[in-house]
Parts: C-alpha cells; structure tokens; sequence
C-alpha cells in the first residue's frame, strides 16, 4: 500500500464513521467520543507530566498490555499513564481504569492529529499493543526521538507485512525500537522480512495475567454454597449453541449429583430466557444472592452479572469454555486453565494459540459433535468423573501449561529497565 493510497483509506474510514453514526450507536460512540479530544487532553495533562503512553486497539488488546502497565505503574511511580483506545468496545468497558490517570480515545491518524497529539502529551514511552499501527502517529514519535515499543505482537502469513504491497505497513515495523512477539514463529516471519528489526520473543502476556487473577480471586459464599461438597461443571462465556450442548449432555449423564454453573456471554433478558427455557429449573446468582435460600433440588446455577467469571472457575471439578461451536472460535481458555482443571471446548479453537498450545499440552479437551447433539460432550465429561487418574493427569496438565508460560511482563520491563528507557 502506498501512503497515497493509506490517506484515501484514512479519509474514507473517517467520512464512512459519520455516516454509519446516523443509525449505529457504536459508530456514534466512535464518533462522539472524539469530539474537542485536544481541548479536553489539554485541560488535564499537566505540561510537566512524566507520561507513558500505552494505546490498544480495542478491549482485547487492553489485556495484553494490562500486565504490562501495572507493572510499569509500580515500578515508576513518578510516571503516569495515558491509555488510548481506537474502538469503542475498549474504551467504553475500561474507560474508569484505575490503572492509568487517563484515559481517551485516540485521535484519528494524521500529520496535524499526529503532531498535536504528541505536543500535548509528550511521553516519555510509548508503547503500542498487539495490532495497532498507524502511519503518522509512528512516524511522529520516531522523529522525536521517543523510544517506542510493540509489545504482544503476534504475526501470521496472511498480515500485509507480508505480501508484496505491504511496503508501508513494513515500514512501520521498522519505525518501532523494539518488538516483542508472542511466538517463536511470529519472529521467524519478522526475521524473513531482512529488516534488521529488534524483535525477541517475550511470550503472551495473558498467562501473568491470569495467574494474577487466581492468586487475587474472591471468595464468593453463594458459590460455596452452591457447589458444596458435589462435583461442578462450570461453563462461562457460553453461547446459546455451547447451553444446548451442555443441557443435552446433563439429561444424558442424569446425575443429580453433579451442579452446573453456567456464566453466559451475553447476560440480556432475551439470552436468560432462552436459558430458562432449556434449564427450567435454574436459579440465577442475582436472586440466590438477594434472598440466600438454596433448596436441595436445585442443581443449575446461572451468573447473571458481568466480572465474576474469573474468580468462580476455581470452584469448577471440569471447565467449559463457551464460543467453540460458533465460527468466530472459543473464548479465552486462560482463566479455567489457571486453576488446574480439565477445560472443555467446541471444535472451532484453531485459530486462536493458547488453545491449540493447551490442547497439545493434555489439559485441552475439545468434542467436535458436527450435530451439536452433545454425545461426545457427555463421553468426556462422564469419562473425567469416572477416572480419576485421567483427571488427574488433566488437571496437572492444564496448571503446568499456564505456569511454563509466565515471565512475558518481566521481560519487557526489564528490556525498558535495561536501556534505561524512563530515566529521563
């Protein structure tokens, strides 16, 4: 791509925004959301601030970079943070982050917006995550001499750095100090490009994450309750095709011993109900917290809140992770796996690494039933109940998974350490 060609894209996207805000609420969102961002960047950041700018895409990103900023935040403490969003969906969930003194949405890329942008905050680090590049605001930092970091990158064939008109997008990478990639393959591919690039493998810093979150987790007494001394399937971030799934594999277990919690993807009125339908004989959190009364009978439990999902897993005897039988692919396998507890999934997993890594590494089950009809889903988790050393085998499997893939945050502080990159 040329960057004639990248300013018409720029332009297009921006006009094709304003548009589609008419009528989509995350398109005004999108819009709205940067409305006066010079002034409203100018009125809180002090001239003198000693600023890292950290800036993601969008929520997923956020989580790779989290690591990072909070263990920036306290190792620098004269230091603030400036974290930016490109998306909505980023910046809405996270805009009150206690980890950062600001957050915003990032101005649209250009030479103007660039330059101002940086006039105003002028960090002394910048660190960009995972997907995210754009031409003038990369451009601009190198300039000045600002050192600037990708950190959790990963890399794949089909990414325009790698085809024959992505000499602009290659640019960019060269325009970064240092780029810190998930995967050995992700550096192969950056080292064929001849470059010269300052690329190491760091590794994903989800795994410090999540092994973060465990160590911190909440008790929460309505689970214990709930769960008691019985074995417990726990599912979050479940579609309506992974309630299915579960509900035809609990008629055909039929073992009112065994308690299902079910943490949904989505928790509107519509998807409840539909679950209500499936498990009429369900108890939502909101109404066992409310009124604390739990009859014996009651065997499925339905979270009905947003923020738990990572603190109840431990309760789980086996984890299912939701998503895996819909084409977008199942959700972050990460937090069951922390716990050490086997972690089922549907088949559609491939594409996202850490869950063909936990596959290959024997704490991974998926059931690939073409109909959906739960029959292999019933197989695995009644074969994990009945044998214990291939449960155990299971658990062992999935806790020494994660734990081997730790460290990611403390190489890329101790690369910034090193170079003395915050010493000015």
């Amino acid at each position: 791509m040329s960057l004639f060609l990248y300013n018409i894209f720029l332009w297009v996207f921006g006009v094709a925004a304003r548009i589609k805000a008419m009528f989509n609420s995350k398109a005004k969102k999108w819009v709205y959301g940067r409305k006066e961002i010079f002034s409203r960047l100018e009125k809180v950041i002090p001239a003198d601030a000693k600023i890292i700018w950290v800036h993601c895409a969008s929520l997923g990103e956020f989580e790779q970079g989290r690591p990072v900023i909070e263990n920036l935040r306290s190792q620098y403490k004269e230091h603030k943070i400036l974290l930016t969003f490109f998306s909505p969906s980023g910046y809405e969930v996270q805009k009150n982050y206690a980890g950062a003194e600001w957050v915003f949405y990032l101005p649209m890329d250009g030479t103007k917006n660039a330059s101002r942008f940086l006039d105003i905050v002028q960090p002394k680090l910048v660190l960009f995550v995972k997907y995210e590049y754009w031409f003038y605001y990369l451009k601009t930092i190198n300039q000045r001499k600002i050192p600037l970091l990708l950190i959790s990158a990963l890399f794949t064939k089909d990414m325009i750095f790698f085809k024959w008109y992505g000499n602009l997008y290659r640019k960019m990478l060269s325009m970064f100090d240092h780029i810190f990639v998930q995967t050995p393959a992700s550096k192969r591919m950056i080292d064929e490009l001849d470059l010269n690039l300052h690329c190491s493998v760091a590794g994903d810093t989800r795994y410090d994450r999540v092994i973060e979150i465990a160590a911190s987790s909440i008790n929460i007494a309505e689970i214990e309750k709930f769960v008691g001394d019985k074995k417990c399937v726990i599912a979050g971030s479940t579609w309506p095709e992974d309630e299915l799934a579960l509900q035809k594999a609990f008629l055909a277990i039929n073992n009112p011993s065994i308690k299902l919690i079910i943490a949904p993807h989505e928790i509107d009125e519509k998807h409840l109900s539909s679950i209500k339908v499936i498990f009429p004989d369900c108890t939502f959190f909101s109404d066992l917290h409310e009124t604390n009364e739990l009859t014996a009978d009651k065997n499925v439990l339905i979270i009905n809140n947003i923020g738990m999902l990572s603190s109840i897993y431990k309760y789980a005897t086996i984890t299912y992770v939701g998503g895996g039988l819909k084409s977008s692919g199942v959700h972050n396998v990460l937090e069951a796996a922390v716990y050490g507890k086997p972690v089922l999934f549907g088949p559609y997993y491939h594409k996202y690494a850490e869950a063909v890594e936990l596959v290959k590494a024997g704490g991974g089950l998926p059931f690939t039933d073409e109909k959906r009809n739960g029959e292999m889903l019933t197989e695995l988790i009644s074969a994990l109940f009945i044998n214990q050393e291939e449960y155990n085998y299971r658990c062992e499997n999935s806790r020494k998974f994660v734990q081997s893939n730790k460290g990611a945050t403390e190489k890329i502080t101790h690369y910034i350490q090193e170079n003395r990159l915050l010493t000015n």
